[in-house]
């Protein structure tokens, strides 16, 4: 049963906010997958603060109208599976190594800010580090100086305890 145009509105509604909220778009073709697959493929795009949705094409290509992911309407085409996220890299990884484990999933291209990409740059996006990986190692990076200095400020009373300790020792070995 088709929808009637309140209930289209308010899909386009709704794309339009999720779009407003990303920074990327990746669409996948899903023709052929089982329900477990999808099933694992939504749980695994939850984990990663992915929002995926199959919604009929017409209404997707109006709520992107004026966004920065206008460009890639013309590949509106045949089932498919938009995954937007406000980390382009989560959603490029998620589809992408799906796609990877599962013949059936084909990505079709995506879009970041008027950058619409072929499926090479998506696999490009997906190879590289994510927010979180990213941030992590700038903490890391950031907190190394620190715990340095604090390991050396630490070893100036541990030398003295071991000085002190060799002293009563060489004491010890004396009196005996």
């Amino acid at each position: 049963m088709g929808l009637n145009r309140e209930d289209k509105a308010a899909v386009i509604a709704e794309i339009s906010e999720v779009v407003s909220n990303s920074s990327a778009m990746v669409i996948a073709e899903y023709r052929g997958l089982t329900v477990q697959a999808v099933t694992k493929l939504r749980a695994e795009a939850r984990k990663n603060g992915v929002t995926l949705r199959v919604v009929k094409n017409t209404l997707v290509r109006r709520a992107v109208e004026g966004t920065g992911f206008a460009g890639l309407a013309d590949q509106f085409a045949g089932p498919l599976v938009y995954g937007f996220s406000a980390d382009p890299v989560a959603v490029a990884k998620v589809l992408v190594n799906f796609a990877k484990d599962n013949e059936k999933l084909v990505v079709k291209g995506g879009a970041m800010a008027n950058y619409v990409m072929d499926v090479e740059a998506v696999k490009q996006l997906a190879s590289m580090p994510s927010r979180d990986e990213l941030l992590a190692k700038l903490m890391a990076t950031m907190n190394e100086p620190i715990a340095k200095f604090v390991r050396t400020i630490n070893e100036v009373p541990a030398r003295f305890v071991r000085t002190v300790a060799a002293v009563r020792d060489a004491k010890e070995q004396a009196a005996a």
